[in-house]
C-alpha cells in the first residue's frame, strides 16, 4: 500500500493538484462564492483520473503484483490527501479574512468555522458521485466529472441560498468568528463526520465496482 501511494503521488497525480492549492487564497476575495475553492480540488481529481486514462495508468497498475482493491485504496488515499491539504491551506486565509474590518460575504457563507463544515459535506458528495461512476467504467471520466459537478453545483446553490433565507444559518452560522462558536463547531464536526463516512462508503462501493470491472 505504501508503494502504491508513492506511485500515485509520483506518477499519477496531475500537476494541477499542486497548482490549485494556492487558490485557497481566493477566500480573501470580497463577496465571492467561497465554495468554488473546493470545487477546484474536484477538478484536480478529474485531471488526475483523465491523465491516467490517457496514459493507461489503470492497465499499468493492474500489471503490478497488487490487488485491485489496493489500487482503489491508494487512489482514495491520494484524493483524501489532496482534499485535506486544500482544507489546511485554506485555514490561514480564512483567519486572515475574518480579521479584516469588512462586511461579511454578501454572496453567501463567510469564510468561517461553519463554512469548513459545509465544505466537508460538499467534498463528501463529490466523492460519492464521482467515484461511483468512475469505477463502474474507468474510461468514462468525463461522465463521472459531469455528474459530480452537477451534484456539487446544486449543493453550492442550496448552501449559499441558506445563508440568505434560513434564519439559523443567516443569523448564527454566517457570522464572524468567534460569534456563536459552539454552533459553528458542531457544524464543523458534523460536516467532517459526513465527509468521513461518505468517503469510506464511497471507497467500499468503488472497490466492489472495480473488482467486477472486466479490464
Amino acid at each position: 500500500m505504501k508503494d502504491l501511494l508513492a506511485k500515485e503521488i509520483r506518477l499519477a497525480m496531475h500537476p494541477t493538484a499542486l497548482l490549485f492549492l494556492p487558490l485557497s487564497a481566493m477566500l480573501l476575495i470580497p463577496n465571492y462564492p467561497y465554495y468554488v475553492v473546493f470545487f477546484y480540488t474536484g477538478l484536480a481529481v478529474f485531471f488526475t483520473c483523465l491523465a491516467g486514462r490517457e496514459n493507461h495508468d489503470v492497465f499499468y497498475t493492474l500489471s503490478l503484483p497488487v490487488r485491485k482493491r489496493d489500487i482503489v485504496k491508494a487512489r482514495y488515499a491520494l484524493v483524501v490527501g489532496m482534499q485535506l491539504a486544500q482544507m489546511v491551506l485554506a485555514l490561514p486565509f480564512a483567519a486572515l479574512r475574518q480579521s479584516f474590518s469588512l462586511p461579511g460575504n454578501q454572496v453567501g457563507m463567510d469564510a468561517n468555522i461553519a463554512f469548513f463544515g459545509f465544505s466537508f459535506v460538499m467534498l463528501g458528495i463529490f466523492n460519492l458521485v464521482f467515484f461511483a461512476v468512475y469505477y463502474a467504467d474507468t474510461d468514462k471520466v468525463g461522465k463521472a466529472f459531469n455528474l459530480s459537478s452537477i451534484a456539487v453545483a446544486a449543493y453550492m446553490i442550496v448552501a449559499e441560498a441558506c445563508a440568505h433565507v434560513v434564519p439559523f444559518v443567516r443569523d448564527r452560522l454566517d457570522t464572524k468568528d468567534p460569534l456563536f462558536l459552539s454552533e459553528k463547531l458542531l457544524v464543523l464536526f458534523l460536516g467532517a463526520l459526513f465527509y468521513t463516512f461518505a468517503t469510506l462508503a464511497s471507497c467500499r462501493k468503488s472497490i466492489a465496482l472495480f473488482e467486477r470491472l472486466d479490464l
